[in-house]
């Protein structure tokens, strides 16, 4: 089974859904903010593994709101870049 929750307010989101890892549940986070420049995305993995779907979701959630505070309060700020990479 896989467990999902998201929160939302205004002009930010944020999703978590929860996946079985090695030792127990990790959770994919998914964080969206817009902003007078465009819709600012990310999306990480939890760090932590989680004994329960439930701690995981959470976690997750918890974790993403605290993107939310930092993104919101200016703490940081990230700029779009070109890829260094080229086409082979």
């Amino acid at each position: 089974m896989t467990i999902s929750g998201n929160v939302s307010d205004g002009d930010w989101s944020v999703a978590a859904t929860t996946h079985r890892t090695a030792g127990g549940f990790n959770c994919s986070i998914q964080f969206s903010h817009h902003t007078p420049e465009g819709i600012f995305k990310h999306e990480f993995i939890h760090s932590n593994v989680f004994p329960t779907e439930r701690e995981a979701v959470l976690g997750g959630l918890r974790e993403g709101m605290e993107w939310v505070r930092l993104k919101m309060s200016n703490t940081f700020s990230i700029q779009p870049h070109e890829s260094a990479v080229g086409p082979e």
